[in-house]
């Protein structure tokens, strides 16, 4: 992608600045956030920074030819704390985006979804599999799948929906902003590295499809350029144990930091204990795949501490 008028909504946000930085180095990139999540530290001095909200009347959408819509409050706590909230800013926040950028002419949409509807898989997750929504922060990204579906029908604009797989970079990047929302390689490696035990939810037999962010931005854009039009998965097709995790970052730091076990807090019914996602869907549609494995992610987040 280049020579485009690029809106990133939740543009100083982890996943957001990656991509707004990196577009940035050839399109006129506008990165929108209410900073409730971001902060425009994250971003580089090319990319126009907006503070605002995803739920205000007047957006900076004038001239934009694609927008990237990652804006959210992004996890299962955050709704819990309000779930009207959590509606108006991942549903309403997402029409009311979508419609003013159409209305000035925008017609590419690339938004993001979660792999969390797909609940507790060993297997990889296809796209086409049944999914549901168990959680409010679920059912959010499900209404958005659903505008998605209208918009696309509707006005013939292409709704690419990325179902996003615990997206990572370190607290060396972008993440550390999050803090306890980021991700758990960034949380672990930190504490590791600072000789904390990490703390993990029941025996640390839970698995997850780690994904590196510079794979997910090269998809995000990818999805953009193809004008992608449906809900396609942004994973590796790996899935490794927190218990795995704990010990690479050990052996990677030179460490012998045992975690802390103990009782989950969250209601065992709504946990995902295991992700692996099925990413065959966007290879065949855009010849993406994730470049930066485990391995050579631990090693990229644990350099920052050495």
């Amino acid at each position: 992608m280049d020579g485009k008028r690029v809106l990133v909504t939740g543009g100083a946000g982890f996943i957001g600045s990656n991509l707004a930085n990196y577009l940035a180095e050839d399109n006129e990139v506008l990165a929108l956030d209410d900073c409730y999540l971001g902060t425009p530290e994250n971003l580089d001095d090319a990319v126009e920074f907006h503070d605002a909200s995803v739920l205000d009347d007047d957006l900076p959408t004038e001239g934009v030819d694609v927008l990237f819509h990652l804006a959210a409050l992004s996890s299962y706590p955050m709704h819990e704390e309000d779930p009207a909230k959590g509606a108006r800013v991942n549903v309403e926040g997402f029409v009311n985006t979508v419609e003013q950028v159409r209305e000035d002419g925008c017609d590419t949409v690339v938004y993001a979804s979660t792999s969390s509807i797909y609940g507790d898989r060993t297997d990889p997750s296809p796209e086409e599999m049944d999914v549901s929504a168990r959680t409010g922060y679920e059912a959010s990204k499900l209404a958005r799948e659903r505008y998605g579906e209208y918009f696309s029908y509707h006005y013939d604009m292409s709704m690419a929906g990325m179902r996003f797989f615990s997206v990572y970079e370190g607290f060396g990047g972008a993440e550390e902003h999050k803090d306890e929302f980021a991700n758990l390689i960034a949380q672990f490696a930190d504490d590791v590295a600072h000789g904390e035990s990490p703390v993990i939810y029941g025996d640390g037999t839970q698995t997850r499809d780690f994904t590196h962010v510079n794979d997910v931005v090269r998809g995000l854009e990818l999805a953009a350029d193809h004008e992608l039009d449906d809900v396609y998965n942004l994973g590796t097709g790996e899935s490794y144990s927190l218990n795995t995790l704990v010990e690479r970052l050990n052996e990677e730091l030179d460490t012998g930091v045992e975690p802390e076990y103990v009782e989950n807090p969250i209601p065992e019914k709504v946990y995902v204990h295991d992700t692996m996602a099925d990413p065959s869907k966007m290879n065949e549609a855009t010849g993406w795949e994730p470049e930066i494995s485990f391995d050579e992610g631990v090693r990229r987040v644990c350099s920052y501490y050495k």
